[in-house]
């Protein structure tokens, strides 16, 4: 029985819905029902000895800490969730940064408290110090102190949840009401040691330590789930997950992985059954989105829905997750419903103007409506961002097809995506309203990147360029603010579209600042020779092509520019 579904689902929006993320363009699945309510960043605390376990210790205990402070009221983000912020905010997580780093850190994920600290260890003896920091105003509060046997982590974790939570203190002797106890220190440090270990391979040897010391032990059986699926070992990343006793707290987690191994595995029938049982219990934008990728690999000749159908239920209830409106364009247009294909595109690139993917598939949907210049326009956009789709041209020219392959659905690859801070407004106007109301969003952006307060002026920008997806000024703007704020790939971003809009001095030499402060040499000299040729008189101009030259003469292998012209 195949489900019908409108060609183009108006229930989801109106014509126009202003999402604007406010920093992690990158992120991939829809945000969790529960990020808005995420309140609290905690990192791992910075060991204050030599003493080697403080290595694990300092990320062991932040894990505990934050579940103790959910549990007790003040939502945190988990650390998977947090790792990937920081990946996307190109921030490394195994080194200490500055305060201020984690603040701004901490306001582009839209928390209100940063919680971080020091460890030290004695003998058997542990000390933690730690505070918390109101993100918008930057004012800490109260150091917590807290020491007590290594053996006691999980009691000496909960004591710092609930004096930072202000919760009432336990009872003297009692034991941890908020924070799960691990089986053993001993399995809970293999643990922590294969979520902290530099690869896969190495995460998975702890962690298999972990679980063949403790089979039950959810969590571990989680991650090393995550481990095996990274190095593409299906079938145990499949065992891992069954593994996960129905009485732990990750067992829905494990019912959500190990659908998603049998999808890795092409066992269709099984993974639709999975994610079908998953939305029984509780119907999820990420499950109803996996629904929709397990049709579009199935084939056309199947039962149970359309994969548009799926994509559409995702998106109703993810409005903010662009990767939902690709899926559900990227659907019309193997469905051949060019029209349907155009207006989800055309939404996907208004919210992630840097998605490559979605510029390629627009254009080859335009080409097929017979709108050819814009069709060109959205091609070469696209071969700016990345030289894959030159490739990809290439290969549609020598097979006579549209260029655009199978398998780029995006499966969700968790129940809960990335918390990200969302600015949502609703715009219902006319397409002259919509350039007034851009104008204005650009403008009020201007001046709070004046006032230096740059996340705001970059969420400003962002609206704009919502109603106004390709404003050269604007992106300029944008790439501004992220360049001041050390986010050089979103910049690089923000200033090729830019330039692919219109010709700039500016924005040539700030791309190729981003690029050299990259350590992309070889790119950054292409558009330091071009700022130059625009503006041979500009001082700056000769002085950055100086630099850039002499960083390639010592880089003699550095890769070709990825972003030429």
């Amino acid at each position: 029985m195949r489900v019908s579904v409108l060609p183009r689902p108006v229930c989801v929006l109106p014509l126009v819905v202003m999402l604007v993320l406010a920093c992690v363009p990158a992120a991939s699945a829809q945000p969790a029902s529960s990020a808005g309510a995420a309140t609290t960043l905690v990192v791992p605390l910075v060991p204050a000895d030599d003493d080697p376990r403080s290595l694990w210790l300092a990320e062991g205990f932040a894990l505990l800490l934050a579940d103790g402070l959910t549990a007790l009221g003040r939502p945190a983000i988990p650390r998977q969730a947090r790792v990937r912020a920081f990946d996307a905010l190109e921030l490394p997580t195994s080194s200490t940064l500055s305060r201020a780093t984690l603040i701004r850190a901490g306001q582009v994920l839209g928390v209100q408290h940063l919680v971080t600290g020091s460890l030290s260890t004695t003998g058997d003896r542990l000390m933690v110090t730690v505070r918390s920091v109101d993100v918008e105003a930057g004012e800490a509060a109260d150091v917590v102190d807290e020491q007590g046997p290594l053996r006691d982590l999980v009691a000496v974790a909960e004591r710092t949840a609930r004096r930072l939570a202000g919760a009432p203190a336990l009872a003297e002797g009692e034991a941890p009401q908020a924070i799960e106890v691990p089986p053993s220190l001993e399995v809970f440090e293999a643990f922590v040691k294969g979520l902290v270990a530099e690869t896969p391979a190495t995460q998975r040897r702890f962690l298999a330590e972990a679980v063949s010391q403790a089979p039950g032990y959810g969590r571990a059986q989680v991650a090393l789930w995550e481990a095996c699926t990274e190095l593409q070992d299906h079938e145990a990343a499949l065992v891992a997950a069954r593994a996960v006793p129905p009485t732990s707290r990750f067992f829905d987690r494990a019912k959500f992985a190990s659908a998603l191994s049998l999808l890795a595995l092409e066992r269709y029938d099984e993974a639709f059954a999975a994610f079908s049982a998953l939305n029984d219990e509780r119907p999820l934008a990420a499950v109803f989105n996996n629904l929709g990728v397990v049709q579009v690999r199935r084939g056309e000749a199947t039962s149970g829905g359309t994969p548009a159908y799926y994509f559409n239920k995702a998106a109703e209830l993810a409005p903010d997750a662009a990767d939902y409106f690709f899926n559900l364009g990227y659907a019309y247009w193997l469905e051949r419903d060019m029209p349907a294909a155009i207006y989800w595109l055309r939404e996907v690139v208004r919210r992630r103007p840097g998605d490559g993917d979605a510029h390629y598939v627009l254009a080859a949907a335009l080409q097929e409506t017979g709108a050819a210049a814009e069709a060109s326009r959205e091609r070469d956009l696209a071969r700016r961002l990345s030289s894959k789709y030159t490739e990809w041209d290439t290969r549609a020219t020598a097979d006579r097809t549209s260029g655009v392959p199978r398998g780029l659905e995006r499966p969700s690859p968790a129940p809960d995506g990335l918390p990200l801070h969302l600015d949502s407004a609703m715009v219902k106007a006319t397409q002259q309203e919509y350039q007034q109301l851009a104008r204005f969003h650009y403008d009020r952006g201007l001046r709070l990147m004046e006032q230096q307060e740059d996340r705001e002026a970059a969420s400003e920008f962002r609206k704009s360029i919502y109603l106004s997806p390709y404003a050269p000024e604007t992106h300029l703007a944008l790439g501004r603010v992220l360049v001041r704020g050390g986010r050089l790939r979103d910049a690089v971003e923000s200033l090729t579209i830019s330039l692919w809009s219109a010709e700039n001095v500016e924005a040539r030499l700030l791309l190729a600042e981003a690029l050299l402060d990259l350590g992309e040499p070889a790119a950054a000299l292409t558009h330091a020779e071009r700022a130059v040729q625009l503006a041979p008189k500009s001082t700056d101009a000769r002085t950055l092509l100086e630099r850039v030259r002499a960083a390639a003469a010592e880089a003699p292998t550095s890769p070709a520019p990825r972003n030429p012209g």
